[in-house]
Parts: C-alpha cells; sequence; structure tokens
C-alpha cells in the first residue's frame, strides 16, 4: 500500500485521454491514496474534480510560485472557496521559486504569505514549494504563524521516533531538495518532509543525507508526476505508479524494508492529511 503525496493528474498537458490511462494506471498499481495538488485556480478545481470522481483520489488548492503572477483577490476568494469541497485536505502548492522567477519575487512573497494566513484561518495543512530559496521560505513560514503553537494546537501530536507525543504544524516540504541541517530544523518546528524521484539519481548526496538522518515518522514519499522521474525512467514523464521507486530506494538507504517503508510513509501521509480511509 502506497501513497503518493504529491501528483499533478491535473496537468494542463494532459488530455482527456491521457487521464483515462493514468487513473487506470493507478488502479491496477499498489498505490491506494494519490494527492492531487493544485498549482492555480483552474489545476485546483480540476484536483477537487478528481477527488470526487475516483475513491484514492484527494485534492490540495493553491496557486505555485511560478503562477503567482496571474493571482489576483477573486482567484484567491475561489480557491478558498474549493476548501469546501469534499476531500479537500490542504493548501498547496504554495511557496517560492527563485530558481526561474517566472514571477516577480515580491509578487511570489506577496501571495505565499496570503495563502498561509488562509491555510491558518482554515486550519489546514500545508504544502510548500521550495526551490532556490530555503531561507526566505522558513522566516515567512515562521512569521505567518505556520510553525506557532496556537496551529499546533489544532491537529493531533504525532509520534516521534523513540513513541513520544510530539506537536505537529501539518507543514509539508514538498520534494525537499535542502541540506538535513534545514531538515531537521523543520522536523523540530512539526514540519513534514517528502522524498521525489531525485532521490534515485547518482549525485542525490545531500538527499541520501537528508534520508539518513531525518526519522521515518517525519518522512512521506512523493512522485511530483509527470515531473522527476526516478531512475530507471529517467527522461521519461514520471508517472504515480513509480512513486514505488522512491520508496524502494528510501528502504536501500535507511536499511528496512521496501514494505515498512511502504507502510509507514503510507501512514504519516493519512495522519498529515487526516484521512481516515
Amino acid at each position: 500500500m502506497l501513497f503518493d503525496s504529491h501528483t499533478h493528474i491535473n496537468n494542463e498537458n494532459y488530455s482527456d485521454a491521457d487521464r483515462l490511462e493514468l487513473t487506470k494506471e493507478i488502479e491496477e498499481s499498489p498505490v491506494s491514496y494519490v494527492m492531487d495538488v493544485g498549482f492555480d485556480l483552474e489545476s485546483s478545481a480540476m484536483a477537487v474534480k478528481h477527488a470526487q470522481q475516483f475513491s484514492w483520489c484527494y485534492a490540495a488548492v493553491g496557486c505555485h510560485p511560478h503562477d503567482t503572477k496571474e493571482m489576483d483577490e477573486f482567484k484567491l476568494k475561489m480557491i478558498r472557496g474549493l476548501t469546501k469541497k469534499p476531500k479537500v485536505k490542504a493548501i498547496g502548492e504554495i511557496g517560492l521559486d527563485f530558481h526561474y522567477n517566472f514571477s516577480d519575487r515580491d509578487v511570489q512573497e506577496e501571495w505565499f504569505r496570503k495563502q498561509i494566513q488562509m491555510a491558518n484561518e482554515l486550519r489546514l495543512p500545508i504544502i510548500i514549494h521550495s526551490r532556490e530559496a530555503d531561507e526566505l521560505v522558513m522566516t515567512i513560514l515562521k512569521e505567518e504563524g505556520a510553525f506557532s503553537k496556537e496551529r499546533q494546537v489544532w491537529f493531533a501530536k504525532r509520534p516521534g521516533p523513540d513513541g513520544e507525543m510530539l506537536p505537529d504544524s501539518r507543514v509539508l516540504l514538498h520534494c525537499f531538495s535542502g541540506s538535513k541541517e534545514i531538515g531537521e530544523q523543520y522536523v523540530k518546528l512539526g514540519g513534514t518532509l517528502s522524498i521525489a524521484g531525485p532521490i534515485t539519481y547518482k549525485n542525490a548526496k545531500k538527499g541520501i543525507q537528508v534520508v539518513e538522518h531525518i526519522p521515518m515518522e517525519f518522512l512521506l514519499i512523493e512522485t511530483d508526476a509527470p515531473y522527476l522521474t526516478p531512475e530507471p525512467f529517467r527522461g521519461k514523464a514520471n508517472r504515480t505508479p513509480y512513486v514505488e521507486y522512491t520508496a524502494r530506494k528510501v528502504a536501500e538507504i535507511k536499511g528496512i524494508s521496501y514494505e515498512e517503508v511502504a507502510r509507514i510513509t503510507c501512514e504519516n501521509a493519512k495522519r498529515f492529511f487526516s484521512i481516515e480511509r
């Protein structure tokens, strides 16, 4: 049983036939849960639609930093309205991306802050996109109360590696690419890290260090399909069932079984997104 904690069945380049093929693949795979993550208003609405269509699908709604140049208060209100729909479990993906700067940095920051504020008002988990902006992302999350004691009170505590119950801020660092030191800081603040396909690459030294040092209790796995395809399929479009290869690599690094990684990360994701099924 696997949980792909971040994918894009809602990708705008998919045709209806593509999506039909994708959903059949998922239903025939070991993947039992999928989080279809929005990146703008239209994709968020589509994720909500998919969550209503498929028992294994859940939705996150929000505006990716690339798309914040198109954001306005009306669209934010519409995204907020989508959170009232069944099976919407998080705000995301939101954050900062200073690699491409498709949107101006000040615009990215403005809408990042507003969406954190919305998540706090709605008491929803947050899915973070952070690229070449680690320090500022953490600063903004702190300033906007994403790790506040008030927020942690809203969510059930999570088990730590020694069985102790720890505060949970329900902040997920999607496709975490930071250092183990930054990862440790997030975990201490009540954050969770999601591991994606790049952990399978030959140059994944930093990612391997993160997996080695961060306890399984604070890790999820994902594809970010159709992006970040793991080996041995790198160079092709990613698919949700390929999350198995990320799970197997995590198991290899941790020195535990694939089945244990699948079970623990699935339990972690269900707890993070408050899924009882």
